[in-house]
């Protein structure tokens, strides 16, 4: 008989504690993955041969492109390795990556100095960098889930956005002090080099910070269940790709709940620059400016759409998020293609991040009570890497070509069809009662085709 009680609720300082750690590891791990973006018309030069600048822009995208490519693999092994061996040790391992990935970065020679070495060792620590990030989320999001206070899971879940967005804007923020500081010549010659830098020792920090973080006690005890069941039966648990796929209902609800709200925060947080100075024919100085601010007040939204996620429910705020994304898409990005007008455009925008809100607050914790423990991580983690290569990867490169094809507004429509994906899904999500812990961290490990959400 399984004498296994419940996990003991921690005491608040040290949810915050484990919380802030396990956020300041996803906070370095973007932060390196946009810095690569933000520096490579520095950079570019340096690790290809000298001659046409576009073609030396164009080799530091597909390099980064390849990153994304790697995302799906680390979401896997990566996913896998906390459900095995732990939430810590797995996201001690994703940042000492990401840290590895950018001091490679940083510390390798040119293409004059060392040739053909230089684009390989970039290539491999963009791998590197790639498998990271593809398993940090997966990880954060069990890790953050697990480890939140019963009835504050939502609140405490949101921060892995606000570590994320906070991670963008510093990233912007090294830039702009260096661009600041320093001349364009020192920039292209070793200036680059400084935020790659502080990445790898910032990585190397919280590195040991992580390692310092309580591990999951869900974790713990499932642990010790099948390590019980292995002693009373012989046999070892199934493994964790097998186990996973005994919850399809499960991983479809992630992918398309991922699929809408993926698209949406790429094309609001990332696209949304390009498209007003390229659309709209708003000044780039204005844009950055309107994306900046629009950027720092989406991150305060988080903690409150997650909070109201532990008062009204996951599935209302998703479908707050879905609803209201499907409607005001096209509408939105019709108008803003017609406006020149700073504050209308940053209005728009805002409008549309504050929908988006609702996804970005929830998308960790309502993926993370879709699974029992011993899947979790890898069935938050693989799902979402998938989605996050094939669709939020490709959101740039669909909607310069549809503008290039002149068909912009079929790029609109297809923005709405993803997002109608995610209403789909979360009308698939079933709420527990207020009272429910993480699905299925005590009982036996069945498969169910029941979606619930705590």
């Amino acid at each position: 008989m399984n004498t296994q009680s419940a996990p003991a609720a921690p005491a608040k300082s040290r949810v915050v504690s484990n919380v802030v750690k396990g956020c300041l590891g996803n906070l370095i791990e973007w932060y390196d993955w946009f810095v690569y973006a933000s520096f490579s018309i520095y950079f570019a030069a340096e690790f290809f041969p000298s001659g046409n600048p576009t073609a030396q822009l164009l080799s530091t995208a597909a390099v980064f492109a390849v990153g994304f490519l790697m995302r799906p693999l680390g979401g896997w092994l990566l996913g896998m390795y906390a459900d095995r061996h732990g939430r810590r040790n797995a996201l001690a391992a994703s940042v000492l990556l990401m840290s590895a990935g950018s001091l490679t970065i940083g510390l390798t020679p040119s293409f004059d100095t060392i040739g053909i070495w230089a684009p390989i060792l970039l290539v491999f620590a963009r791998l590197i960098q790639g498998l990271s990030v593809g398993g940090e989320f997966g990880s954060s999001a069990t890790y953050l889930s697990e480890v939140a206070t019963p009835g504050r899971r939502g609140f405490f879940s949101s921060f892995q956005y606000v570590s994320i967005i906070i991670g963008q804007l510093s990233a912007l923020l090294v830039m702009i002090l260096l661009q600041r500081i320093l001349t364009p010549e020192q920039m292209g010659e070793w200036g680059w080099r400084i935020p790659f830098i502080i990445g790898a020792v910032a990585g190397l920090l919280v590195m040991v910070l992580r390692r310092s973080m309580d591990e999951s006690e869900h974790y713990k005890l499932e642990k010790a269940r099948s390590e019980a069941e292995t002693a009373s039966t012989g046999k070892k648990p199934v493994g964790s790709l097998r186990a996973l796929l005994q919850y399809p209902k499960q991983l479809i609800a992630v992918f398309c709940l991922a699929i809408g709200g993926t698209v949406s925060f790429y094309v609001y947080t990332t696209y949304m620059q390009k498209y007003m100075v390229n659309t709209s024919g708003i000044a780039k100085e204005d844009a950055s400016v309107i994306s900046f601010v629009a950027l720092f007040l989406f991150m305060f939204l988080q903690p409150i759409a997650g909070g109201l996620s532990d008062r009204y429910g996951r599935r209302k705020v998703m479908l707050f998020f879905s609803i209201g994304g499907t409607i005001v898409t096209v509408p939105v990005l019709t108008l803003l293609a017609d406006t020149t007008n700073v504050f209308a455009a940053f209005g728009l925008m805002m409008l549309c991040l504050v929908f988006v809100s609702g996804y970005t607050a929830c998308a960790s914790i309502v993926k993370a009570e879709m699974f029992p423990t011993r899947v979790r991580a890898l069935g938050v983690g693989l799902p979402h890497a998938l989605v996050a290569a094939s669709f939020g990867g490709t959101v740039e490169p669909i909607g310069l070509a549809l503008k290039q094809a002149g068909m912009e507004s079929t790029f609109f429509w297809y923005v709405t069809g993803c997002i109608a994906l995610t209403l789909v899904a979360s009308f698939m999500v079933k709420e527990p009662s207020k009272n429910s812990s993480l699905e299925a961290d005590l009982a036996p490990a069945v498969p169910t085709n029941k979606v619930p959400v705590a």
